[in-house]
């Protein structure tokens, strides 16, 4: 995964809570391949008519939407099912970061996992956010390192726990989490054998087996 220490770009306001899973990629779409590109269903009937309309007025649907890599809503972000498809959608469509008072927690390790910065922030900095970038697209500062958000001369902290911070400010995913300990998993591995040596089933040399 491509790390994540300063976002210094386009942020798009979202101000709706309970934006769930269903909302952010609807069901019918996920019978598509990823390799259609997620991005174009993100938020799909949101952001379009029943005839397929785009909805003027509807944040994505600013002309500079496009360049934002932050998206600001209210609380309880990617509530509802489990579908990881929700997460593709954002990164595909270019988001590297979401902000809001709460995430629903599957939604949050989905994030984490595919490179996307889930940063909290209080319902109080929430609203100032949204207000600091009224209704189009607006420049944003976010500083991982020290978990500030700035736009003018506004600034607030936000929280994410330490080993997703870890995760993102590193590229790693799960596996490269495990290899940071690759020493001492060897080391155990050497002990272990050398205080229980009758478990290694390794065939011996000379031995001839049966059949």
């Amino acid at each position: 995964m491509q790390p994540i220490k300063i976002l210094d770009a386009l942020a798009c306001p979202l101000p709706q809570a309970n934006v769930d899973t269903d909302q952010l990629i609807p069901a019918r779409f996920m019978k598509e391949p990823r390799s259609v590109g997620y991005g174009q269903f993100l938020l799909h009937d949101l952001r379009h008519d029943e005839s397929g309309q785009a909805i003027d007025g509807f944040i994505l649907n600013h002309p500079t939407a496009a360049e934002a890599v932050t998206l600001v809503a209210r609380r309880n972000f990617g509530a509802g099912s489990s579908r990881e498809a929700a997460v593709y959608a954002l990164v595909d469509y270019g988001f590297r970061c979401v902000i809001a008072p709460s995430f629903g927690d599957i939604f949050a390790s989905n994030a984490v996992n595919n490179g996307l910065l889930p940063a909290t922030v209080s319902e109080t900095d929430c609203e100032a956010l949204l207000a600091a970038l009224g209704d189009t697209p607006a420049p944003l500062h976010i500083d991982l390192g020290t978990q500030c958000i700035s736009i003018g001369a506004l600034s607030v902290a936000f929280t994410i726990a330490p080993t997703w911070r870890k995760k993102l400010l590193n590229g790693w995913d799960d596996i490269d989490i495990t290899r940071q300990h690759a020493d001492a998993i060897q080391q155990f591995a050497t002990d272990y054998a050398q205080q229980y040596p009758w478990l290694d089933t390794t065939p011996s040399q000379g031995i001839i087996s049966r059949g």
